[in-house]
């Protein structure tokens, strides 16, 4: 119980780490009067950092162990936190490195944390369940830190990087008392595979269901980041821009970011109480398929058909209200249909690896890296066709492939392979 409490905690900071990079970009816009695009290196070199940093991070619990490894990440963690808190007197570059520091540290806490609370469950639908339970942690830190840091940031005109100080302290903070309670924590390490013949000819690559698997996870980033970042793209851009919007108070939309993560929150709350009952396959198979629906339903509603939505005012900690389209409401709600989505990938791409799963969580942990990808990609799409709405295609696609994966794709064909 120690170890799995340990494991969930880890799964909070994961979040807290990753998603500071968003609110940093109104900071860094004015600190070093960038761009837009520029401003987003935070999350550029986050999750770039998977693309380097996965497969290392396999190798390194396959050397060290679970806990040894966690360790390492936590003193990275430190390290990155440290390097862009010193952006502000050191330059703009500094803050660049810092966060693809950062990234390298929650790659390689995701490469624990993951596999270590499918093994503490045994697998199957326990092992989906404790997945989902730290997923519910993980959305909560993501709130947290949306309302932390607006409330910090306050004037985004008059922002530096000094105003996100109480946050990275914070953050440094929980990563020593992590540090501390990981390294009296005793966890039991599951065995490492030794270098045998089985394993010159056979590798987690060998396992059809398991190379789908982190396709899958490639693409999901489209599910759960590319629907709240082109939301507000879509509900703030002019009415007159080569990419035209409708033009909303960015004030306002700037909130839908967090109540997409609340709906995430519930979502992993409610995946939590009955991954128990439900298989990962027939979890990821409905969402999935409720997700394609929801794009559908998003893209043919009428704009000019809205809804009252609240927001959050960060300043005074209440909820505000606006008015938006039923179809940003229908995209909205994907947010529950994510909320499960990497657990439950994870669980079927990884069962049946037995001495393969180290390696396997670390090459899984470099497809994160298709995020960025697959944000870009609807970003090229909204270029040509200058519509936002009609780009959301490439998340309908997206969702229509993991509900492929989950009832065909994440079949093991591959029993004959030993994994013991």
């Amino acid at each position: 119980m120690i170890a799995i409490l340990a494991m969930i905690f880890l799964f909070a900071m994961i979040a807290f780490v990753t998603n500071l990079c968003s609110p940093m970009a109104v900071i860094l816009k004015n600190n070093f009067h960038v761009s837009e695009f520029l401003a987003q290196v935070g999350n550029y070199g986050n999750f770039g950092a998977y693309l380097v940093m996965g497969v290392p991070a396999g190798l390194l619990i396959q050397k060290f162990g679970y806990k040894k490894t966690a360790l390492i990440a936590l003193i990275v963690g430190i390290v990155g936190l440290l390097f862009q808190r010193t952006s502000e007197s050191l330059g703009f570059a500094v803050y660049l490195v810092g966060a693809f520091i950062s990234g390298m540290c929650v790659c390689m806490l995701n490469t624990v944390v993951n596999p270590m609370l499918n093994l503490l469950g045994g697998g199957g639908n326990r092992g989906n369940q404790l997945v989902q339970i730290g997923g519910v942690f993980n959305s909560a830190a993501a709130v947290c830190v949306y309302i932390l840091m607006g409330w910090m940031i306050g004037d985004a005109s008059t922002a530096k990087v000094s105003a996100a100080t109480p946050a990275l302290m914070i953050a440094l903070a929980i990563f020593v008392f992590a540090f501390i309670v990981i390294f009296f924590t005793k966890i039991k390490e599951p065995p490492q595979p030794k270098h045998d013949a089985d394993h010159n000819r056979y590798s987690c690559y060998s396992f059809r269901h398991f190379k789908l698997g982190m396709l899958a996870i490639a693409v999901y980033g489209a599910v759960e980041v590319c629907p709240p970042t082109y939301i507000l793209s879509y509900l703030t851009s002019p009415v007159d821009a080569v990419n035209p919007g409708l033009g909303m108070d960015a004030r306002y939309v700037g909130t839908l970011s967090a109540v997409y993560f609340i709906f995430m929150l519930i979502g992993r709350f409610i995946g939590g109480l009955v991954g128990g009952k439900v298989s990962p396959r027939a979890m990821i198979a409905s969402v999935s398929l409720a997700a394609v629906v929801l794009v559908g339903v998003g893209m043919l509603l009428p704009v000019d058909v809205t809804i009252s939505f609240p927001g959050i005012d960060y300043v005074n900690l209440c909820l505000i209200w606006g008015e938006i389209p039923v179809g940003i409401f229908a995209f909205m709600l994907i947010g529950f249909c994510a909320s499960v989505m990497w657990g439950g990938i994870f669980n079927l791409a990884t069962e049946g690896l037995g001495k393969y799963t180290a390696k396997a969580s670390g090459a899984f942990m470099m497809m994160v890296a298709g995020f960025a990808v697959l944000i870009g990609i609807q970003a090229v799409v909204i270029d040509l066709t200058h519509n936002y709405i009609g780009s959301f295609v490439v998340v309908l696609l997206a969702a229509a492939y993991i509900f492929y994966y989950a009832l065909w794709g994440s079949k093991n064909v591959n029993t004959d392979i030993p994994v013991v």
